[in-house]
């Protein structure tokens, strides 16, 4: 019962962010849209800026991009408020005592997921990334496994629970994904690859790809290759929650509001200097530390492949939830179901049904 409310309330505020999103579109004019993102203009305001705290540069994986393609890529939907009172708040123990700096990548060696940047080409899927990079991080700190899992199951399984696919999505409904459906291995359903994004996402206009639940591997059964997760919550904005719940879980999915001058990100600690908002942007929160200049901030892991920012990351101004990144912060907590191989199968007409529905 409790699920078919959520799915009800989902729908419904899907609806109603279909609509907003024609508001936000039509905010930003034709003429902008059909522009390079990239100017020379934002690039001096932020060089000459005294008080920016960052550098801009014209990166190479923007160069060809209008306003409108980098929009489209901005994937991430705001959790609706009516969502939002369903899904718990996760908060820590104040006295906790925090390292004044912290990078997961050095916390966690073992586990090669955490240091690995992505691509996820001209579909709007960050919110399917953040969830899915934060997640396998997670199983190995968790588990000891280093495992891979698929950003392409939940873009094109999750169906409208999730949102639109390559056309945006909510992170909080990935991870309840996560653990109602599970998650195949990238192995078995792969979208990219090491050297750069080889999926067909990597050209302009490409739709979400439909779901298929068969691997690509014909030795490999979806079904044994699924991972869940035991929970999906929300984190309190607090930056001490933030960074108590990364230090003893690790990675955790953020969401923020992505302006113009945030393409230009070269290095620095990133706040908003100049140009519109475009959309919203999820990725993988890995650390936080405090710049020479003593500035706070969190370290961040994009996925726009390591010629963007500082070799794919970012740091972005840590405590006065800049640009939103300490309002919508999500996770969950990996499972040891289905680890083993065992899976419990639903009956065909089950099956049938939930292919029908998504």
């Amino acid at each position: 019962m409790a699920n078919l409310l959520f799915t009800h309330m989902l729908l419904v505020a899907a609806i109603a962010a279909l609509f907003s999103q024609v508001d936000i579109v039509e905010s930003v004019s034709e003429l902008k849209l059909s522009s390079k993102i990239l100017q020379e203009s934002i690039i001096n305001e932020i060089n000459t800026h005294p008080h920016a705290g960052w550098k801009a540069a014209h990166n190479d994986k923007f160069n060809d991009y209008t306003v409108g393609q980098f929009k489209y890529i901005l994937g991430a939907k705001a959790t609706p408020e009516i969502i939002k009172k369903t899904i718990p708040v996760v908060t820590h123990d104040k006295t906790l005592k925090l390292p004044t700096e912290f990078d997961a990548r050095k916390a966690w060696p073992q586990c090669a997921t955490i240091g690995r940047i992505l691509d996820q080409g001209h579909c709007g899927s960050c919110w399917a990334f953040g969830a899915v990079e934060s997640l396998s991080d997670r199983f190995c700190i968790q588990f000891g496994k280093n495992t891979s899992l698929s950003v392409n199951d939940l873009l094109s399984c999750c169906g409208f629970l999730c949102g639109a696919g390559c056309n945006g999505g909510y992170p909080i409904s990935a991870w309840r994904y996560f653990v109602h459906h599970g998650i195949v291995t990238e192995e078995c359903s792969p979208y990219f690859d090491d050297t750069g994004c080889s999926h067909p996402g990597c050209e302009p206009g490409y739709p979400t790809p439909k779901c298929h639940r068969q691997c690509k591997d014909g030795n490999q059964v979806w079904k044994k290759s699924k991972h869940f997760s035991v929970s999906a919550y929300r984190v309190s904005s607090d930056p001490h929650d933030i960074m108590a719940e990364l230090y003893k879980n690790g990675p955790v999915e953020v969401s923020y509001t992505v302006y113009e001058d945030f393409a230009h990100y070269k290095s620095g600690v990133y706040k908003h200097v100049s140009g519109e908002a475009l959309g919203g942007h999820a990725v993988k929160l890995i650390g936080w530390g405090t710049s020479d200049e003593g500035e706070d901030y969190w370290l961040v892991a994009n996925q726009w492949n390591k010629g963007w920012g500082e070799n794919g990351y970012f740091k972005i101004r840590r405590g006065t939830n800049e640009c939103g990144i300490e309002g919508d912060v999500v996770a969950g907590l990996p499972s040891s179901k289905n680890l083993a191989g065992t899976f419990i199968s639903l009956p065909e007409e089950l099956e049938a049904a939930l292919d029908a529905l998504l």
